[in-house]
C-alpha cells in the first residue's frame, strides 16, 4: 500500500547535519510516509549515512546518482514517489514534530491543491518566526497570486520546503524543477504549479526551521552572464505568468506591482529573511519541557507529562489563532465548565489566579470571542428589594470583594470563536490520541474501567457529599 507522503530530502555532503534532519522527520508524529533520501554524488560519509537510515526504518528509501545538482535530484525523486503528497526539506534544515500532519490535515479538510505554512527562520542561536497569509479558509488561484504579488521575492512564496504538492497535479503536467537554472529554481516550479492549483491553503503555524548556509551566484561558480541570462529568464517566467492569471484589463492596473519583482530580486538572489521582531533564542520558540520530570515517576511527574503534552498542542492552536497559549487554555476550560460559573471556580478549574482570569477574560472579549455577564446572586436579589424605598447605605468594600469572589458570570462564546472552538477540538482529540497510541480495543475499555473508578475514588475524598 503506498504511503500518505513522500518526503524528498537532497543529499550532497552534507554529513555535519544529515542527522538532525532525517531524525526531525522520522521522529514526527505523522508516520504514513516515505523518506526519499537522494545521494547527489556527495564525496563524504553522507552516502553511508542514508543507507544507516535506510537499514534501521523501513519508511526510508535511498537513490545514489551522480552529482548534478539539486533540481536534477529532486525531479529523479518526484519520479519515484509514491506517495499522495509531496513534502520537501533541505538537508541542512530540519521540521517541527507536527509538520506533516499539521500540512495533511489541512489539505485534506479543505480539498487544498498547496498548502503553504509559516516557518523559522534561524540565524546562529536567534530564531525568528515567518509568514505572509493570514486568512483561513482556502483561496482561489487568483486570491493567492494577489497575495504572492504583495511580496513577491519573498521565500514564504519561493522556496519549496514549506509547502504541501498534490502529486498527481505534478505527475499529470509533467512538472519538473529546470537544472539548467540555479537562481530562483524553486520558485519557478511553484509558478508552474499555481497554474494548474485552483485551491490554496495558508497553515500560520510554523512547521519547518530554515537555516541561511546557500552561498551567492558568483561563489556557486556561474558566471556574469550565465547570471544575467538566467534572471531575465526568470523575470519573463514571472510576468508571463501573472499575464495568464489576471485578464488583461487587471494585469494593466496591476503592472507596477508585478514590476515590483525586479527590484525586490534585483540582487543576488530572492531577498533574504532578517531577523523579525519577537526573535527568541533557539529552543525558546515553544515552549520546552524538563527532561527529568517527563522520565520521572509519581503523581508529580504524570502530573507534568499531561500538563506539558496538551500545552505542546495548545501551542499550536493559539499560534494558528493569534492568541496566546493563556487564552486558548482558558477559552478550552470556559468550553468545558458550563455557561454560567462562580469566578473562583473558573480561576481553580483552570489552575490560575483570579487576577489573571479577569485579565485573560478581558482580552478575550475584547478580540470579539466571548461575552461575560455579571450575574446577580439570590441573596443580594432579595436584599434589593429589601431596601426599595430605603437610603441605601454606602456598601463595605470588604464586603463587595468577597461578593465578587463567588458571583456567578454567564460565558457566552460569540461567532467569531467558532474556527477557535475547532481548533481546540483538535487539541483534544490529537491529546487523546498521543496518550492512547498503540492502546488496542480491549485496552481501551480497560483504561476507561480503570479511569472511572479512579474518578470515583477522588471524588469521594475531594467532595464527600456528592453521591459516586
Amino acid at each position: 500500500m503506498n504511503p500518505t507522503v513522500s518526503i524528498i530530502i537532497p543529499v550532497y555532503n552534507a554529513q555535519e547535519y544529515l542527522r538532525r534532519c532525517v531524525e526531525s522527520v522520522l521522529g514526527q508524529e505523522y508516520t504514513d510516509f516515505e523518506l526519499i533520501l537522494v545521494d547527489d554524488g556527495s564525496q563524504d560519509s553522507s552516502g553511508a549515512i542514508c543507507e544507516e537510515y535506510a537499514q534501521r526504518d523501513p519508511r526510508v528509501r535511498v537513490i545514489h546518482k551522480e552529482n548534478e545538482g539539486v533540481s536534477a535530484a529532486r525531479n529523479l525523486a518526484m519520479e519515484n514517489a509514491r506517495g499522495r503528497w509531496l513534502q520537501f526539506a533541505d538537508s541542512d534544515d530540519w521540521v517541527t514534530p507536527d509538520a506533516t500532519k499539521l500540512m495533511v490535515r489541512l489539505a485534506e479538510e479543505e480539498g487544498c491543491d498547496l498548502v503553504i505554512s509559516d516557518f523559522y527562520r534561524v540565524a546562529g542561536e536567534r530564531v525568528s518566526q515567518k509568514g505572509d497569509i493570514e486568512e483561513d479558509g482556502a483561496l482561489t488561484r487568483e486570491q493567492f497570486a494577489a497575495h504572492m504579488m504583495e511580496n513577491p521575492a519573498d521565500f514564504y512564496y519561493g522556496v519549496l520546503w514549506n509547502k504541501l504538492y498534490r502529486r498527481e497535479l505534478i505527475r499529470k503536467h509533467r512538472l519538473r524543477m529546470n537544472p539548467d537554472i540555479s537562481w530562483c529554481e524553486d520558485f519557478m516550479f511553484n509558478l508552474e504549479y499555481i497554474r494548474y492549483a485552483e485551491r490554496f491553503c495558508a497553515l500560520r503555524a510554523p512547521v519547518y526551521y530554515y537555516v541561511k548556509r546557500k552561498g551567492s551566484l558568483v561563489s556557486q561558480g556561474n558566471s556574469l552572464a550565465k547570471t544575467i541570462q538566467m534572471k531575465l529568464t526568470v523575470f519573463e517566467y514571472y510576468h508571463s505568468f501573472y499575464k495568464e492569471v489576471l485578464d488583461e484589463e487587471e494585469y494593466q492596473k496591476k503592472r507596477i506591482q508585478v514590476y515590483r519583482f525586479l527590484i525586490d530580486a534585483a540582487g543576488d538572489g530572492i531577498v533574504g529573511i532578517p531577523l523579525l521582531p519577537g526573535t527568541k533564542k533557539l529552543g525558546d520558540e515553544r515552549s520546552g519541557v524538563s527532561a527529568e520530570a517527563i522520565a520521572g515517576e509519581g503523581p508529580l511527574s504524570e502530573i507534568y507529562r499531561g500538563r506539558k503534552l496538551l500545552e505542546r498542542y495548545l501551542e499550536v492552536a493559539a499560534l494558528k489563532s493569534d492568541l496566546t497559549v493563556s487564552e486558548a487554555s482558558l477559552l478550552l476550560c470556559l468550553n468545558h465548565s458550563g455557561e454560567t460559573v462562580s469566578r473562583r471556580e473558573l480561576a481553580d478549574f483552570a489552575g490560575i489566579s483570579r487576577r489573571t482570569l479577569t485579565m485573560l477574560l478581558q482580552r478575550l472579549s475584547m478580540r470579539g470571542l466571548i461575552r461575560q455577564e455579571e450575574l446577580a446572586s439570590q441573596k443580594t436579589e432579595e436584599k434589593e428589594k429589601k431596601k426599595k424605598g430605603k437610603k441605601e447605605k454606602r456598601p463595605d468594600k470588604n464586603k463587595q470583594e468577597k461578593g465578587d469572589k463567588d458571583r456567578k458570570i454567564r460565558i457566552t462564546f460569540l461567532p467569531a470563536a467558532a474556527p477557535v472552538l475547532e481548533e481546540l477540538s483538535l487539541v483534544e482529540q490529537d491529546f487523546d490520541e498521543a496518550r492512547f497510541g498503540g492502546f488496542d480495543e480491549e485496552e481501551l475499555i480497560q483504561y476507561t474501567h480503570l479511569s472511572e473508578k479512579m474518578k470515583r475514588n477522588m471524588q469521594r475524598i475531594l467532595y464527600p457529599g456528592r453521591s459516586v
